[in-house]
């Protein structure tokens, strides 16, 4: 999408963009061999100019460029050029806002899953969330972003892709498991039931009682979500395809790897079994 792209060139905005686009200039490239006669000479040289610029950046895979003079509404446009160096990221906590710990994080490259777990690896992460250029999240500008950033004393300058945002501009609100439900790929059993309150209690339990089950649960309900992160960030840019006046060719949605951990229905049960009693 980004070779489609003018609306990061300063001076050139949304009107602009569909006029180029409507007088038969599709791609940068397009526009290099023929610009559209109704900007100025000095214009259309400037446009050039960022547009070669644009190509290097293109040519040396760096999302930053792109990321730092696309509007945010338009940020979405980066995805396709660049899934190859994306995480999708998504961290647990023990519930206390910005003053408590992180318990567990996942991280999916679209190949492979890591996760990492307080007092085992967690500080892993710290090194390893560098070796990706963009990071895709739900609300995490908010949340998971500034809450690793406080935890970690780390700053994380890469590219981010925030589907909160993404999705509210389709139409799409509530929190991540209310979108997977509006997009038809709701969770079945009972990591449909687990939300961040009862990820808290399966935190506290494995402190408690040190009984692996908790964890893995807790692990299940994590990884999921940034499984889901991948479908969702891959329908949401489908759909915005459809904002461009021409046809584009859509990213087919990928089967998920298995979730390496499963939901243990007693400790659920439990768990729910305790809540109940308290209300």
């Amino acid at each position: 999408m980004l070779n489609y792209s003018f609306i990061h060139i300063p001076s050139i905005g949304p009107v602009t963009e569909r006029k180029i686009w409507n007088n038969g200039i599709k791609t940068m490239d397009d526009f290099t061999k023929s610009a559209p006669g109704f900007f100025s000479t000095n214009k259309k040289n400037t446009i050039l100019d960022f547009i070669s610029l644009s190509k290097k950046h293109l040519d040396k895979q760096n999302p930053l460029f792109f990321y730092e003079h696309l509007p945010p509404s338009q940020q979405w446009r980066i995805f396709k050029n660049f899934q190859d160096k994306i995480a999708y990221l998504d961290i647990e906590t023990n519930g206390v806002n910005f003053g408590g710990i992180i318990t567990t994080i996942a991280l999916y490259d679209g190949k492979s899953i890591q996760y990492y777990v307080s007092g085992l690896n967690l500080h892993d992460f710290k090194k390893d969330i560098y070796k990706y250029e963009i990071i895709i999240t739900y609300n995490g500008k908010t949340f998971d972003i500034p809450y690793i950033e406080r935890y970690f004393d780390i700053g994380l300058t890469q590219t981010h892709l925030d589907l909160r945002f993404i999705l509210h501009s389709l139409g799409f609100s509530g929190g991540l498991k209310a979108c997977e439900k509006q997009w038809g790929i709701g969770r079945t059993g009972s990591l449909g039931s687990i939300d961040g309150f009862i990820a808290v209690l399966l935190w506290n339990g494995y402190q408690k009682t040190g009984n692996q089950k908790y964890l893995n649960t807790l692990l299940a309900y994590n990884i999921e979500d940034v499984l889901s992160l991948e479908h969702l960030m891959i329908s949401a840019y489908n759909m915005k395809l459809g904002e461009v006046p021409f046809s584009m060719d859509k990213i087919d949605i990928p089967v998920p790897p298995e979730n390496p951990f499963k939901v243990d229905e007693g400790i659920i049960s439990k768990i729910q079994g305790q809540f109940c009693r308290y209300e």
